[in-house]
């Protein structure tokens, strides 16, 4: 089973589109090493990305383009 589940995920967005693209900006910036990572971590960018957005520690309005 995967950690966090989409459906606890998708209570944070407001679509699987908008999950995908904060996840993966987050995931870059992760490996670009802006932000906290725990170098001990064991888990890769993209599964502690997704656990963030779950958490709520990641704003998700600074990192999708505003139109």
């Amino acid at each position: 089973m995967v950690k966090p589940s989409l459906d606890e995920l998708l209570k944070h967005v407001d679509s699987k589109y908008v999950l995908v693209v904060m996840a993966a900006r987050r995931a870059r910036a992760i490996t670009a090493g802006e932000g906290e990572m725990d170098p001990e971590a064991r888990e890769k960018p993209v599964t502690q990305a997704l656990q963030e957005i779950c958490d709520g520690r990641f704003d998700p309005k600074g990192s999708l383009p505003q139109r």
